[in-house]
């Protein structure tokens, strides 16, 4: 089977021109929404379609959308100067999932002697009751992970 570029194969395919076609224009769209935002707003936001005439921009969580939706009008104004056939921008919130980094991770620590002194000296002040051996029981924990 001849190699062929993948250029070559786009082309002969009119399925995949149209499809090439709408993401050029995408990502030129992208180019001037991102030339008329601010820097943080433009890292925070993406343009996902163009429908019947309006840009419809996805911001990463509620206050870069509503941000996006109080500069919509001079956005709007911008973007026509290249693209008079965007009549209209619709804002929208797609939250990106969350990624846990290492150090987000919950690292139980011991508590400090002192605290355990404090908590054991409480728990002898207590008459019999469940607060009372709720604070022996962490009095125990906590002097066995000290050792």
């Amino acid at each position: 089977m001849p190699v062929q570029k993948i250029g070559d194969v786009i082309a002969t395919s009119g399925n995949l021109e149209a499809l090439a076609r709408k993401a050029r224009r995408l990502r030129d769209l992208q180019q001037l929404l991102f030339e008329a935002s601010p820097p943080s707003l433009a890292a925070a936001s993406g343009v996902a379609d163009l429908k019947s005439g309006t840009l419809i921009v996805v911001a990463d969580n509620a206050a870069v959308a509503a941000k996006l939706r109080q500069l919509a009008p001079r956005l709007l104004l911008h973007v026509r100067e290249q693209a008079n056939e965007v009549t209209g921008i619709r804002v929208e919130v797609q939250v990106k999932p969350h990624k846990i980094k290492a150090e987000d991770k919950f690292t139980p620590r011991p508590l400090p002697p002192d605290a355990i002194q404090d908590f054991a000296r409480l728990s002898d002040a207590l008459p019999d009751s469940p607060l009372k051996s709720a604070l022996h029981r962490l009095v125990v924990r906590g002097r066995a992970k000290v050792r």
